[in-house]
This record gives C-alpha cells, sequence and structure tokens, in this order.
C-alpha cells in the first residue's frame, strides 16, 4: 500500500517528525499542538485556547491528507496536567458535538514550556 507523506503550512511543522501520512484509506495525524502558525505562538495559556488551536491544526493536517475531522476513529491526547481533563473535554464537545470519537488520555512525556496539550489522531476516508 503506497504512503503519503502529508505536509501543510497550515499546521506547525517540526524538524524531527511529519505531520502525517496517509496510508491506503488511513490518515494519521501526529501528536499536534496549539501553536497559531500566523503568529508562530501558541493560541493562548490556557486549555481551552491550546485544546482548539490544537484540534484546528489537526483538522488542517487532515485536510491536507484528503480527510475531515468526521472521518476521526481515533484520538489521542497527550496533557501536561491532569487537572486539565475536563477543559479538554468541553472543548472536544464543541468539534464532536454529535459523534464523539473514541478517545484515550495520556500524560504528556515532553516538556516544552507552555505546552499543555498535544493531539494525534486517525482517520479513515471512504473513497
Amino acid at each position: 500500500m503506497p504512503r503519503r507523506i502529508i505536509s501543510t503550512p497550515d499546521a506547525p511543522e517540526f524538524p524531527s517528525y511529519s505531520q502525517g501520512t496517509r496510508a491506503g484509506n488511513t490518515v494519521y495525524v501526529a501528536g499536534t499542538v496549539g501553536v497559531d502558525v500566523r503568529t508562530g505562538q501558541l493560541a493562548g495559556p490556557g486549555i481551552h485556547d491550546q485544546t482548539r488551536q490544537a484540534l484546528h491544526n489537526c483538522a488542517a493536517i487532515l485536510r491536507a491528507g484528503g480527510a475531515t475531522l468526521d472521518d476521526i476513529t481515533m484520538v489521542h491526547t497527550l496533557l501536561l496536567r491532569s487537572e486539565d481533563a475536563d477543559g479538554v473535554v468541553e472543548v472536544f464537545d464543541e468539534f464532536f458535538p454529535d459523534v464523539r470519537p473514541p478517545r484515550c488520555v495520556s500524560r504528556l512525556g515532553v516538556d516544552r514550556p507552555g505546552i499543555l496539550v498535544s493531539v494525534a489522531m486517525v482517520a479513515v476516508v471512504d473513497d
């Protein structure tokens, strides 16, 4: 099955890994943080702003791979602080009001100044 690396200027890029890949009809989005690509800065200091921006960034990567948030089959959320879990759920409810994809939450293992959340996704596109 051919694999295509996904890259878009509409989401943060990191030199050590790809934003995503598409293999067949499956799109994998790498852990994506709440950096606003227009400013190069975190969307805000709080969990709501960072989660919202991370989801916008994931949506941009999905679009570049031919998918949308409606195609999501799994979400993995990484949190710096467990007490931010409720805030993440509130923002996820904005993006997924009807069908909530399966999710798991882990502790963010990399300590980067100011980053509270990272979101990774898997989507399956009906071709």
